[in-house]
C-alpha cells in the first residue's frame, strides 16, 4: 500500500531524534494544519483524518517523545507539556512553518493552550478535542491508572482483548475488527511480542506529582484564545471533560464551534460520522 505521507525524523536539542508524519497538501504553499496526539497515543490515531485535511492542507503528525516512531527519554522526569511544546516550536521551525491549524486530542489539547500563549501568531484555528482547563477527577484518575500498567502481549489477539476490555465503555458500538484497527494503532510489534507503542514511563511525572496538584489553574490559558476561532469536540460519555466545564468553555468563548459526539467516551476518534468533515469546514472558513 502507498503511503501519502513522507517520514520526517528530526534531533532536538537534548539529543533525542523524534518522529512526524508529513502529509503533502495540494500545493506547495497549502495552509498547514498541526494534530496533536494523546498522552499514550501516538500519529495513527489522525490516520483517518489526515487523508481528508490534506485535500486542501499540508497535515503535519508528530509522536511525542517516547511514543511510535519518537525515541524513549532516559530522563522521565521530561515526560511534560512544556518538554513537548518546546519540541513542537523546534519541529515547526526545522519544517519552516510560521502558522497553522491545529487538531489537539486530550493532552494534545492543553499542548495547544500553551503553544498559543508562548506564540500567539502561531496559530489560525484551534480544535479541541476532549479535553478543556479542568480535567474531571474520574477520568484522570483512570488514565493514572491503566497507563504502563500492562505493555506487552503475546501476539495481536491478546493485545486487541487487552484494549477492548479497557474502552468497551468509551466506544460501545465497537465491533470485533473495529477494536482489531483500534489494536494496530496502539500497539506495534517488539521482539516477538504486541506491545503498546510507549514509553511505560510517560506518565511517570503526572503520578509523582498526585494527580490535583499536577495541572495548575489553566483557564487563563483558555481565556487567551479568545480572538482565535476555536471548535470544541466532545464526547457525549466523555470522563474527561465534563458537561459542565464543557459549558463554561462555551460560555466564555461565545464563538466556539461546539460539537458533540454521542455515545462515545474519551475520546473521540474523529472518524465518527461526519465530524472529520466538520473538522475540514472548520478549518477553512
Amino acid at each position: 500500500m502507498t503511503k501519502n505521507f513522507s517520514d520526517v525524523f528530526y534531533e532536538v536539542p537534548d539529543g533525542l531524534t523524534l518522529y512526524a508524519r508529513d502529509y503533502l497538501g495540494p500545493s506547495a504553499d497549502a495552509p498547514v494544519v498541526l494534530c496533536l496526539h494523546g498522552l499514550s497515543r501516538n500519529s495513527r490515531d489522525f490516520a483517518d483524518l489526515a487523508p481528508l485535511l490534506q485535500k486542501t492542507h499540508r497535515v503535519v503528525v508528530p509522536e511525542q517523545r517516547g511514543r511510535g516512531n519518537s525515541a524513549w527519554d532516559p530522563e522521565p522526569s521530561r515526560y511534560t507539556p512544556p518538554t513537548y511544546i518546546a519540541d513542537m516550536i523546534f519541529l515547526l521551525g526545522h519544517l519552516g512553518i510560521h502558522s497553522c491549524a491545529l487538531v489537539g486530542t486530550s493532552m494534545g489539547g492543553l499542548m495547544a493552550f500553551g503553544l498559543h500563549a508562548l506564540a500567539p501568531s502561531l496559530l489560525t484555528h484551534l480544535v479541541i478535542n476532549d479535553i478543556g482547563p479542568e480535567i474531571a477527577k474520574k477520568g484522570l484518575d483512570r488514565i493514572k491508572q491503566y497507563v504502563g500498567s500492562s505493555m506487552c502481549f503475546p501476539d495481536w489477539s491478546a493485545a486487541t482483548d487487552y484494549i477492548q476490555v479497557g474502552n468497551q465503555t468509551v466506544f460501545p458500538h465497537y465491533t470485533r475488527a473495529d477494536w482489531e484497527a483500534f489494536a494496530h494503532r496502539m500497539c506495534s510489534e517488539r521482539n516477538g511480542d504486541v506491545c503498546l507503542d510507549y514509553d511505560p514511563l510517560i506518565s511517570a511525572p503526572m503520578k509523582a506529582a498526585g494527580g490535583d496538584d499536577a495541572l495548575s489553574d489553566l483557564w487563563p490559558l483558555y481565556d487567551g484564545l479568545k480572538d482565535l476561532p476555536l471548535m470544541l469536540i466532545r464526547g457525549g460519555t466523555s470522563d474527561l471533560l465534563d458537561e459542565a466545564c464543557a459549558a463554561q468553555m462555551r460560555a466564555r468563548h461565545p464563538g466556539l464551534v461546539y460539537l458533540e459526539v454521542p455515545h462515545i467516551g474519551h475520546a473521540p476518534m474523529l472518524n465518527e460520522p461526519g465530524v472529520a468533515e466538520a473538522i475540514g469546514e472548520f478549518i477553512n472558513s
